[in-house]
């Protein structure tokens, strides 16, 4: 239950900070002038408190949904680490209205956040059609490292964390691509 706590918050975090990376950019490309008095050192303090506590409340409900539930034998999952859905897999009681938990709680928060994260992103090219060659491919270039991570990690997360009662043998190793790969 550690490691299941441990890697939702920490997972947590890291979509909160990917999408608020996405906000900088925002204001890095579309309001260079205004950068500092947006992006202040409260500011900052804020939105990584922000962060760690929205990676907290995430982890801290995905640990409730499962440390409640009856298991049965066998006792190992076949998983890299101890995630929710292989957890859900050795209950002895029905699990569906906590797998649709976990969906709503897993799911909606990385497709809201990539939705967010998609609309800064067109913010920012709706702002730079207006700028010279040199100039775009400059503003595109500061996010292009930024844009891989978030392609890689939400495409991955949103696959395994969006479909309703399955699992299959492949989500172990995608759940190492979006958990360390795209935190490397």
């Amino acid at each position: 239950m550690t490691q299941l706590f441990t890697t939702h918050f920490f997972g947590g975090i890291e979509i909160y900070v990917l999408t608020r990376m996405a906000y900088d950019r925002h204001a890095t490309i579309c309001k260079p002038l205004h950068y500092t008095i947006i992006m202040s050192r409260q500011r900052c303090n804020a939105i990584i408190t922000a962060c760690f506590t929205g990676g907290f409340i995430h982890s801290a409900s995905q640990f409730l949904l499962t440390i409640f539930l009856p298991f049965c034998e066998p006792n190992e999952i076949d998983h890299y680490f101890c995630d929710v859905y292989p957890l859900l897999k050795l209950a002895c009681s029905n699990t569906h209205i906590i797998r649709l938990l976990v969906i709503a709680n897993s799911g909606l928060i990385a497709l809201v956040s990539f939705v967010v994260l998609m609309l800064f992103y067109f913010f920012i090219l709706y702002n730079i059609r207006a700028y010279s060659l040199e100039t775009r491919s400059k503003a595109l270039s500061t996010c292009s490292s930024h844009v891989a991570v978030v392609v890689l990690f939400f495409a991955l997360a949103l696959f395994i964390h969006i479909r309703l009662a399955t699992t299959f043998p492949k989500d172990k190793a995608l759940a190492l691509f979006y958990t360390i790969i795209a935190s490397m």
